[in-house]
């Protein structure tokens, strides 16, 4: 019934039923633990815990894993010049365009200051993906930033694309993890604005 509780080891359980306003308060209250407030995405709590999740669930149905990092190059500088206040608004920008360019079932988080992550629940091959991610890329330089401090700023993004396929023995979140982060930090390195991808 609803209301009752269950105590089992050192966890209590209590069952509430799904019109129950005390329900959907707890429903919001984690909705909330795990959403980051200026972009809507999700925050590095709720995106490293999909993870591991997400990667099981590739093992199991013999799925490829995908995964990108990216972040906004000199976004240090966009802050120094035009204020924390614009460098919110190209943030908010940012996940704005790229949240209706990837699919429901995919996640989208920010897992940095500047920096978000995708899991790609897209079953394609990596070359098809690499195309998809370096649009996104392309859509981000032609971005228009609207804050009127850094109207005419040119935001560019660096990608790390890394892709695990159905027979890959890497396939533990922390070493796909490791290895986006790995091309991330290429990709800035051989002069940002790009995509740097490989498969494991």
């Amino acid at each position: 019934e609803n209301g009752v509780q269950i105590k089992i080891g050192r966890s209590i359980l209590k069952y509430m039923t799904g019109d129950d306003v005390e329900a959907r308060y707890h429903e919001e209250i984690y909705r909330l633990m795990m959403t980051d407030a200026l972009t809507q995405a999700h925050n590095k709590r709720a995106f490293t815990e999909a993870l591991p999740r997400e990667a099981a669930r590739a093992q199991r149905y013999k799925r490829p894993l995908s995964l990108l990092l990216f972040d906004i190059d000199h976004f240090k500088k966009i802050n120094d010049t035009y204020g924390h206040v614009a460098g919110d608004s190209v943030l908010r920008q940012l996940a704005g365009l790229v949240r209706p360019r990837i699919r429901e079932h995919d996640i989208f988080g920010r897992v940095g200051g500047e920096e978000f992550g995708i899991l790609l629940s897209v079953d394609h091959p990596a070359d098809k993906i690499v195309s998809f991610i370096d649009k996104i890329r392309a859509d981000i330089e032609a971005l228009g930033i609207t804050h009127e401090l850094a109207a005419h700023q040119v935001i560019t993004a660096s990608v790390g694309l890394v892709w695990a396929g159905p027979d890959s023995k890497a396939t533990r979140p922390e070493d796909v993890y490791a290895a986006a982060d790995e091309l991330l930090y290429q990709a800035k390195t051989q002069g940002r604005n790009r995509v740097v991808s490989r498969s494991m």
